[in-house]
């Protein structure tokens, strides 16, 4: 996006650190924007976004290495205010005629900050004197500071650990301001955002919405956008937006491929009809897309199978929808910010491929289409925090994710039609105590798997040969790692009860507590 949308714009250089994202997210929470460029494409970010304020991150490499990474020169002559973070400091030290040393005490977990100078980084958050807990994660350190700088904070391990040079606005800490075991850390961000780039902070969901309909109406002009609904988040919150931007000039399509939950498909046909009124294609398609996975156990085939199925159908939809012959110009997807930075790698080359099971793969070459995207700039809870601003309904906003292949995966074995809708069951059976037990907001993803093992249980006088069901919950931040959710037992015991009487097919359930990694959070 040119930088006249967002004209404070704070810039983050990415060397490799695997918390970057967050530094963006806090200053967006700081109602900042921000963007992330990757260290190789910096120099050109820069004068693309023109960015009010600067952030070099951490990352892997010693910065007194030859060959080392670099931040483009042009930013410490450019006259905005830089904040370096570890492997940023050292850079900027390095670059900026410092000193820097690797191989030094090294200093990785929770240390302690020595406030040795007032500074605008620290006001109001950290008096000189005191003694604050901070997070490291380093081996190299500053041994001699560029001209112009002196040191406003020390640790144990590190003499250097927070410089500034008050007179061009250049800060730099050795530890990670940025994650939530640095406290305060959120605090200095803001400060260095506010009191020392003086920026407003007035990037808030209600200026992003004008801002990205705005967008769309100059990309789209008077053409016609057809969008692929699943019934999650980001394709709902995507829809809304368009259509406010431009009306029915938007057609959405929901692939009914009979793997959605239960009742999904016409909750979602509800809510846009009804609440919408948007244009609204169901492509009722159960029984093409069951046939052609019946008895298929091969967990790739099945993936494989309903994305070259989905594509067929969503591009014969949308060849009905041709008006003199002529498909809509535009196709929309609800890619995410992380998306696109994942998909920028950092071996160099400015590869912009979002993940193949992220969209609706081959479809814009093959119809040739264009792509709009009006969530890229956003992570997962901004998405939300915009369907809010929208006036979604809560159970839309809050729901979990659900994965594109849907109930197929979570059937080990073969699918069939009667495990399908053994398993639609049990899943409603086991959302519904989650959310009566008011912990479906506390859990990422919640679902029931039916595995492809049969055993013996006695019903009443009778043994019964049935399936296992399994129970999956996890919590996550951003589905990268995840925890199993600790249930008490009463719970478990409770919903396990529920599926074996209510739900015909299964007389066992059991529990799965695997974290992730090693696991995947879906069993396929």
């Amino acid at each position: 996006m040119d930088h006249s949308a967002h004209p404070d714009t704070v810039l983050i250089v990415d060397f490799g650190s695997q918390v970057t994202q967050l530094i963006a997210r806090r200053v967006r929470e700081a109602g900042v924007y921000s963007e992330i460029v990757p260290f190789q494409q910096a120099e050109e970010g820069f004068r693309r976004i023109a960015p009010k304020a600067m952030i070099l991150s951490g990352g892997p490499a010693s910065a007194a290495d030859e060959g080392s990474p670099r931040a483009p020169d042009a930013i410490f002559a450019a006259g905005i205010p830089v904040l370096g973070i570890c492997y940023g400091q050292q850079v900027m030290c390095a670059q900026l005629g410092g000193g820097v040393e690797g191989g030094h005490h090294r200093e990785f977990g929770r240390a302690f900050l020595d406030i040795a100078a007032q500074s605008p980084l620290f006001e109001g958050v950290w008096p000189k004197g005191t003694r604050h807990q901070v997070w490291m994660s380093h081996g190299d350190r500053v041994t001699a500071l560029p001209d112009g700088f002196e040191v406003i904070g020390t640790s144990s391990g590190a003499p250097c650990a927070a410089i500034a040079d008050e007179e061009r606005r250049f800060y730099a800490v050795q530890f990670h301001p940025e994650v939530v075991h640095t406290p305060d850390g959120a605090k200095l961000i803001s400060n260095f955002v506010h009191r020392i780039a003086g920026l407003a902070g007035d990037w808030t969901m209600a200026a992003y919405r004008d801002q990205a309909i705005a967008a769309i109406r100059e990309k789209v002009g008077d053409g016609h956008v057809i969008c692929g609904l699943s019934g999650g988040v980001d394709s709902s919150v995507a829809a809304v937006l368009l259509h406010e931007a431009i009306g029915d000039r938007l057609t959405c399509i929901l692939v009914d491929h009979g793997l959605m939950r239960k009742n999904e498909a016409t909750e979602v046909l509800e809510l846009f009809r009804e609440h919408y009124n948007i244009p609204l294609v169901h492509a009722d398609v159960a029984d093409l897309f069951i046939d052609a996975l019946e008895g298929e156990a091969d967990p790739e085939v099945k993936r494989k199978t309903i994305g070259k199925l989905f594509i067929d159908v969503f591009e014969a939809e949308a060849k009905k929808l041709a008006v003199d012959g002529k498909t809509a110009e535009f196709l929309a997807q609800g890619t995410l910010y992380p998306d696109v930075i994942e998909s920028v790698s950092f071996a160099g080359g400015p590869s912009v491929t979002i993940k193949s099971h992220h969209n609706v793969g081959g479809l814009p070459e093959r119809m040739n289409m264009q792509l709009v995207e009006p969530l890229r700039e956003l992570f997962k809870d901004e998405v939300r925090e915009l369907g809010r601003e929208l006036g979604l309904p809560e159970r839309f906003i809050g729901r979990h994710p659900f994965p594109g292949p849907g109930l197929a995966i979570r059937c080990p074995g073969g699918v069939t039609r009667d495990k399908l809708e053994i398993l639609r069951e049990a899943d409603a059976i086991y959302l519904d105590e989650i959310r009566k037990a008011g912990l479906y907001d506390a859990i990422w993803q919640a679902f029931a798997v039916l595995l492809p093992v049969q055993t013996v249980g006695v019903m009443g006088d009778g043994r019964t040969y049935e399936f296992v069901c399994a129970l999956r919950a996890v919590t996550s931040v951003d589905g990268m790692t995840a925890d199993f959710y600790p249930y008490d037992m009463d719970f478990l015991g409770r919903t396990a009860t529920r599926i074996i009487n209510e739900v015909r097919g299964i007389n066992r359930v059991v529990y799965d507590v695997t974290s992730k990694p090693p696991g995947t959070i879906e069993w396929e």
